[in-house]
This record gives C-alpha cells, structure tokens and sequence, in this order.
C-alpha cells in the first residue's frame, strides 16, 4: 500500500517547525502535521501570505495549534530574531522541516552578501538548526528534515575558496550547488548526531515534479527565462499538487518506520508515493561534507557540534 498523509500518526503533544509554511509544500506539510495533532511554528518571510495560509490550515482543521513566526532566511538577523522567539516559547521540538528555498534567480546576494540560493537554501538553514539544537536535543527522538531536489545530481560540492560562485555564477549552477548542500548537509548532521549518542536523527527527502509556486517564481524572477519556463510549463502539465509533493518529506518526518540517514523521494523520480531511496555513496562525499560545515560555520559564524551525551 502506498503511503498517504492518512499514515501520519497522532501527533499530539509534539512542536514542529516549517520553513516556507505559507506556500506550497510548506503550506501542505504544515497542513497535514497540524492535522495530525502537532502545534506547528510556521516560519515565513510574507506576513500577508503567511497570515491567509494559516486561516486556510484553520478552515482544513479548525482549532489547530498553530504559531506564527517571521522568518527570512536571506538575513541572519531574522533567523536569529525567529530563533530567539521560538526558543522562549517551546522548550522542545520534536520535528524541523528545513523546506523553504528559491529557485534558478538571477544572481543577487543576502543581507549578509551570501549568493542568494547558497544563502536561502543552505546557509539560512543550517544556521537556523544550529540555534534550534537545544530544543530539538530536548525532545525525545527530533527529527530534521533537510528538503533537497533531482537537481542534487548537477550540483558541485562547494569551494571552500569561492561557495558564493563569484565571477561563475549560473542560475542552475548555483541552484544545484544549495540542493547538493541540503544533500551533505543531511547526511553530515546525522553522522554527527550518531558521533554524540544523542536520540535526534536528520533524514532527507525531495517533492519530485511539483506543481507550486517555485517555479512560477522563477520565472518572474529571471525575467521569464527559457529554462525557467519550460519548468513551469511541465509542472503545470506533468506535476503533481502540492499535497502529493508534501508527503515525501512528510514521511521522513512522522513515519515510525523512518530512521536517520533515510530519503525519501517519489517513487517515480519525480512522480508517485513517497518511498525510501538508496543514498549512493560519491567519491569524495566525506571531504565534500567537511568543506561544507567549514564553509557554513565561517559564513554564518555559528558552530554546529552536538555534545556528546
């Protein structure tokens, strides 16, 4: 049988948070955990959006816990402003669903002059995890969940001397370089997370072909670009709802049976349930992890070790 949003089990009592919960998968994925019982932080930049996203989750589920916390993961400022807040008001979360992210955009740079789908994609999360580890530490068996794409396979792990891709960006390129880093980044929190004997894991997933508004955003943002475009297009014809895009990171969240380490993809590539997928080692994959935590705690400036318990 194939697995649902209806095999999600009763999460009452648990805290999760989802970046980008006010559109698309992250809207979704907040959707389904807040009505299986989770009091669920939704972490978004748009107030306006986030604000009709949460009526919409209340309209689905009437009386769900939901919070609300402003977040932009283009500024380490904001990440640590929505940090702070979450911190004062849970003690604890059980699950983090680092979801949000850009797209193929002309090249711009962050707040703090991190190349913008480096900075949203990869840096603006890990260093949102690395506030969050207290509490995430707290729950009984926390789950991160680092949302990545097909598009892992064309990436370039970073370079230390050059991750922002000064003088050689590309749209895709560095679109590929922050969804390999989501990759090495799920992989390398877990292997430390065993490394210290604590009870939290990190597992991967990605939506396939979804038709949300990424790729809609991708093309405004590139001035209509022709590869932007054709995306779009396909996920409109060929892509599936949000709904369906969810459920591969909401298994790697919720499914019992799921332990760290795992991916969760659709069984089609790009289409179908929510199934494990085989992680094929690459040559190379423990140096490309360890340039990448150097990377991310020297831009960020914030460490992210795990004590051992």
């Amino acid at each position: 049988m194939a697995w649902t949003a209806r095999d999600i089990p009763n999460l009452a009592g648990r805290t999760a948070v989802v970046t980008g919960a006010n559109g698309g998968l992250g809207l979704e994925t907040a959707r389904a955990l807040a009505g299986a019982g989770a009091r669920v932080i939704m972490a978004a930049r748009d107030p306006r959006k986030t604000s009709a996203a949460e009526a919409s989750i209340q309209s689905s589920h009437p009386g769900a816990a939901l919070d609300v916390v402003s977040l932009d993961l283009g500024s380490l400022a904001s990440v640590r402003s929505a940090a702070e807040r979450i911190l004062a008001q849970h003690d604890r979360i059980d699950i983090l669903v680092n979801n949000a992210g850009v797209m193929a955009i002309p090249e711009r740079k962050t707040e703090d002059g991190f190349e913008m789908q480096f900075g949203v994609n990869h840096l603006g999360h890990f260093a949102l995890t690395a506030l969050l580890l207290p509490a995430l530490l707290r729950a009984e068996r926390a789950r991160v969940v680092s949302v990545t794409s097909t598009a892992h396979h064309m990436g370039r792990a970073v370079d230390p001397a050059n991750p922002h891709l000064r003088g050689t960006y590309g749209p895709w390129k560095a679109y590929g370089q922050s969804k390999l880093a989501n990759f090495h980044f799920a992989i390398g929190l877990q292997r430390r997370f065993e490394a210290a004997g604590v009870s939290a894991s990190s597992l991967l997933a990605h939506p396939g072909l979804s038709n949300t508004d990424l790729q809609a955003a991708s093309v405004r943002e590139s001035g209509g670009g022709g590869s932007q475009r054709f995306f779009h297009v396909l996920a409109g014809r060929t892509g599936m709802t949000p709904a369906q895009g969810a459920l591969p990171q909401l298994r790697a969240a919720t499914d019992p049976a799921a332990r760290g380490g795992e991916f969760y993809a659709p069984r089609f590539v790009n289409n179908g349930p929510p199934v494990r997928r085989t992680i094929f080692r690459r040559i190379g994959l423990e140096r490309a992890i360890e340039a990448l935590w150097h990377v991310s705690e020297r831009e960020t400036r914030m460490p992210l070790q795990i004590p051992a318990r």
